[in-house]
């Protein structure tokens, strides 16, 4: 029997790969890639580390339909997607299959704002609504108040009001063109519920010496798990209701070890990390937790080399609207919230749901 306690921790949420075409599968390999090399730069900022990258990556990959010369080359490196038709075309299988998994909700949506008196390219009008299956909204973003309070009141609806203020008043005005969100609520309870009436209160180490006390989650059962020698770290899979979905944790082995983990993570491939787990009797302490994070990812964005698609005299983004001004990306920001409980992980604190969202670029002249 195996002892799982947990001094400081690291989550990642995975999906099983179920790709059936050639396109999902670029996609899938490309946000693979993509997640490791986004993580790498955001692990270099001091604190906890917390993002949907699936969100950056389908938003981004909506940019892309639009984006011509060297800006739609740069889109395709940093994403790993070689084509824009390959994007479209795997998030077109991605997203009708995300939305429409059984036992758990798992839903992704997308939405276009554009400034009144413009009007979309046809070609990227239909990549956009038909592949990523995104609405179009006209609004006037010269009236910022009303029309951030628009975005947010969708952005709250699609995640069950777990995310709110994405947009910032300040953040619109005469000269914004377009606001591309996307958002995504999960919704999903363990296979194997931990007892409510088990959870106490213990330490939770925050590095060698410095500790917390938390409410502790417990249980004894099998569960899939490894002892990983080249992280010097133990792994953990707990299952959704949907075998398909589960939450991995890597828990390091020294109570000091997640500086060295995050470092080796941020160079391993994230999908061989379950590999070789065997199905084992496990003793599982787990923290209750809760984490809200906001991510302005233009700084990162442009480390990745997509910093290109922010300079207004170099951005190419003349597949989108029918318009002489040369717009860029401004801003792109994301806000993500997550609940871990006995019962599973919520989006909404009162039943613990888990959620991933919401992601947001914005174009200005």
């Amino acid at each position: 029997m195996l002892q799982f306690s947990w001094n400081s921790l690291c989550c990642t949420f995975s999906l099983s790969a179920m790709a059936t075409e050639k396109s999902e599968l670029q996609v899938l390999e490309g946000n693979r890639d993509f997640t490791t090399s986004l993580y790498k730069v955001l692990t270099e900022t001091p604190g906890n580390v917390f993002f949907s990258p699936i969100s950056v990556h389908v938003v981004l990959s909506m940019c892309y339909q639009g984006a011509k010369g060297t800006t739609a080359e740069k889109f395709a490196s940093s994403l790993k997607v070689p084509t824009t038709a390959a994007a479209a075309e795997g998030y077109s299988v991605v997203m009708n299959r995300l939305n429409s998994i059984p036992n758990v909700t798992l839903l992704m949506a997308n939405k276009i704002y554009l400034m009144e008196g413009h009007e979309l390219l046809p070609e990227f009008s239909d990549a956009v609504t038909k592949n990523f299956l995104s609405e179009v909204q006209l609004l006037n973003f010269a009236t910022n108040e009303a029309a951030a309070a628009y975005i947010n009141a969708w952005v709250e609806e699609k995640t069950k009001e777990k995310i709110k203020n994405l947009i910032k008043k300040e953040d619109l005005d005469l000269s914004t063109r377009l606001v591309l969100v996307n958002a995504i609520y999960f919704k999903g309870n363990w296979m194997d519920p931990f007892d409510k009436y088990v959870t106490n209160t213990a330490p939770f180490y925050l590095n060698k010496v410095k500790s917390v006390d938390v409410p502790m989650m417990n249980k004894c059962g099998d569960f899939n798990y490894k002892a990983d020698k080249k992280l010097d770290a133990q792994i953990l899979e707990l299952a959704y209701t949907n075998d398909n979905l589960s939450m991995i944790i890597i828990l390091p082995n020294k109570r000091n070890g997640i500086d060295k983990l995050e470092k080796m993570l941020a160079t391993c491939n994230f999908s061989e990390i379950t590999e070789n787990m065997c199905n084992t009797l496990v003793i599982i302490q787990l923290p209750k937790f809760k984490i809200e994070q906001t991510i302005f990812l233009n700084n990162p964005l442009t480390q990745l080399g997509l910093g290109e698609i922010f300079d207004p005299c170099v951005a190419n983004f003349s597949g989108m609207i029918m318009s002489n001004a040369q717009i860029h990306v401004s801003q792109v920001i994301q806000k993500a919230f997550i609940e871990v409980n006995e019962e599973g992980a919520e989006a909404a604190a009162a039943t613990s749901e888990l959620f991933l969202y919401f992601y947001v670029a914005e174009w200005r002249v």
